[in-house]
């Protein structure tokens, strides 16, 4: 877990307090963990839908195990959601939507009223409801960052800060917004009448950019800050600098699978190509961090 995790695991206590002349002001961080899946043609492969779910099962443990963990923390306000791009809702545990701190406790040692429906029992319907879009959703084509887009500006997906403060005492309140995108990493799409091909980013696009490498001796980090039109544009939001973007990787197109071959030499691979331009509109569009891990 903590392979994909990075740097989230430093954050999790994230407990501290100290005083300013009369003033105490205590600090608390918490973890807000969103699971987008990429639920396009690459679930055909025999691969799937195992290499996704086991990240998802790894995600739910560590925050049930280092985030609330059951039995050993108290008053924890982080949250969990996982949905496919293609439908608008999916499964989502919050757990700062408890107003007692009774209740919240009950339902996360499933005691009392929450004895078969506490955490545990809603994490395993995430999990079920997550192995069941595998069966049953195969698109023929995401729209990944536009849909991404809609998502964090729909509202209510990402967290902002906030504080409280009664009498001398300043309570402030951080979220981490860790949005973790399972795909082959592929911007293509094939839906009829799309208005828009601004995020469009499929086979052709990838040989232009390629050939602009081969041409100028360049690598495609390099080659998209020499001419940006070689990739996306940005896309400014004030939701993008409280998020930290994760974009595993479970699928390689032009990796022979049988022979462990790749068609284009280290360096301009189809996935490097794709990581370079998710790292540059990622930047452009003011994300606060972008991980692209292959899993």
């Amino acid at each position: 877990m903590k392979k994909i995790i990075l740097f989230v695991l430093s954050t999790v206590a994230g407990i501290s307090g100290y005083s300013q002349g009369t003033v105490t002001i205590k600090n608390f961080t918490y973890q807000n963990i969103i699971i987008l899946a990429d639920l396009s043609s690459r679930t055909k492969s025999a691969k799937f839908p195992q290499k996704d779910t086991a990240v998802i099962r790894q995600l739910v443990s560590y925050f049930k195990n280092d985030c609330v963990m059951p039995g050993k923390k108290i008053g924890d306000n982080s949250s969990i959601s996982f949905s496919p791009f293609s439908l608008p809702e999916g499964r989502t545990i919050d757990l700062e939507s408890f107003r007692d701190l009774g209740d919240k406790q009950r339902f996360i040692n499933s005691k009392g009223k929450y004895k078969n429906a506490g955490l545990q029992r809603k994490l395993d319907d995430l999990e079920g409801f997550a192995r069941m879009q595998y069966k049953t959703v195969s698109n023929p084509g995401m729209d990944l960052i536009s849909l991404l887009i809609e998502r964090i500006e729909g509202g209510g997906l990402i967290k902002k800060d906030h504080s409280v403060t009664i009498g001398d005492e300043i309570t402030r309140t951080h979220f981490s917004n860790h949005i973790y995108i399972l795909t082959d990493g592929y911007l293509e799409f094939k839906f009829a009448g799309n208005p828009s091909n601004e995020y469009y980013f499929g086979v052709p696009q990838i040989e232009k950019l390629r050939k602009f490498c081969v041409a100028k001796g360049l690598t495609p980090g390099k080659a998209l800050e020499a001419n940006s039109s070689l990739g996306l544009k940005g896309y400014a939001s004030t939701y993008n600098r409280l998020i930290d973007l994760h974009v595993l990787e479970t699928a390689e197109r032009d990796k022979d699978l049988i022979y462990l071959t790749y068609s284009h030499p280290k360096g301009l691979r189809d996935n490097e190509i794709l990581e370079a331009v998710w790292r540059k509109w990622a930047k452009d569009s003011g994300f606060r961090s972008l991980e692209w891990k292959k899993y």
